[in-house]
């Protein structure tokens, strides 16, 4: 099922035109959680106006030709204000939909108002019941849960939709269902369950046993059947994925080029491939940016991001997964910050990261898929 031995061999360098933007209004997050990777959550550094105008010029004529979505993610968006949040959103055409990951903890009737007015999309942080954000506090310590329910309830009583995001530091028996069965209650539409990532300033380690982890995704795998009225983000792909390698268009799923992602700083330098990156130099690498918007084009920055030397490297990269790994076509040959994080490099292959967010993930939906096989299969 891992597609061994496909070649999957179209995929070749970043694509000219990416999906969406990641935009960063403010470095500041008014929480501190522990498994945070962001270096400058504590200071308030703002996006400048002109900043949004430089990436719009850019985004406006790819929005007007097709779906294209900015992300507001800071820092904590919110924190920037309203005011300034929609100055920051001005310059952009009507085509383009913004999305905000917010920790939802200054959502009030106010910020609802505003995301109807602007029709933001918004994505929801908390990781389940209240004894399962124990690492979700504010910077003075104190859990934020009863903060972040407050802002979901004013969501769901403005009646605007919102996804969730869940980190899950530990996987146990009976959490996947325990989490599910939180967000059928919660009210969201789309949910992601992300498995702690060691980047950033986040040190900790993130390995774990491998048949925990495939356990866990095979039992969200069953809870997710059992009441399918979420979106759940991963299971999906990989049953899109299992899917298509079994109908012979596994090679149809991958893009031909890679999206380079691209992520505006709040001083307008564009990091690509990898929002976690973005704030951190390195005495090989630099700052990692390919360029800043308000002395290039951001389309111009992304058509030479090749040339950027890390990139160049993490593509060597892929390439190498690509002749090694049986899990390539599932996942594209892994992200750029896991790998320079976890290896220090961006060349080496696999990660802690793929092995617990993408090989058990799809270990743990066939294992559910054999478990529940009639009797005829």
């Amino acid at each position: 099922m891992a597609a061994r031995g496909r070649s999957f061999s179209g995929m070749r360098g970043l694509a000219a035109v990416p999906s969406y933007v990641v935009m960063q209004p403010t470095t500041l997050c008014n929480l501190d959680c522990a498994y945070c990777y962001l270096p400058f959550r504590a200071a308030d550094r703002r996006m400048s106006v002109s900043v949004a105008e430089a990436v719009a010029a850019s985004v406006n004529p790819w929005a007007a030709a097709g779906r294209f979505s900015v992300v507001w993610h800071g820092g904590e968006p919110l924190a920037a204000g309203r005011e300034h949040l929609a100055a920051l959103l001005a310059p952009f055409g009507p085509e383009v939909e913004h999305h905000v990951q917010t920790n939802a903890t200054l959502v009030d009737d106010a910020w609802c108002a505003f995301f109807a007015e602007h029709g933001v999309r918004v994505s929801v942080s908390v990781d389940g019941p209240r004894e399962r954000n124990g690492e979700r506090v504010t910077r003075a310590g104190r859990p934020a849960y009863d903060r972040i329910l407050r802002g979901v309830a004013a969501l769901r009583r403005h009646g605007l939709p919102f996804s969730a995001l869940a980190v899950v530091g530990r996987p146990e028996p009976g959490l996947a269902t325990e989490l599910y069965d939180y967000f059928l209650d919660l009210g969201c539409d789309v949910l992601g369950i992300n498995i702690e990532e060691t980047e950033g300033v986040n040190t900790r380690d993130n390995a774990h046993d491998a048949p925990v982890v495939t356990a866990f995704w095979a039992e969200l795998v069953a809870a997710w059947r059992r009441e399918p009225r979420i979106h759940l983000r991963e299971v999906e792909w990989s049953l899109r994925y299992a899917g298509a390698v079994l109908d012979g268009t596994a090679d149809d799923l991958l893009p031909r080029r890679l999206d380079p992602i691209p992520t505006v700083g709040h001083d307008g330098s564009v990091t690509v491939l990898s929002p976690e990156l973005a704030g951190f130099t390195d005495a090989r690498y630099g700052d990692f940016s390919s360029g800043n918007v308000l002395t290039t084009p951001l389309a111009e920055i992304l058509s030479g991001a090749e040339r950027t030397p890390w990139v160049g490297e993490f593509l060597a990269g892929v390439e190498a997964c690509r002749s090694s790994c049986p899990y390539f076509g599932f996942c594209g040959g892994g992200h750029a910050a896991n790998r320079y994080f976890e290896l220090g490099r961006f060349d080496g292959t696999e990660t802690e990261h793929c092995r617990n967010s993408k090989i058990r993930l799809l270990e743990g939906v066939l294992e559910h898929a054999r478990d529940h096989q009639s009797p005829a299969a």
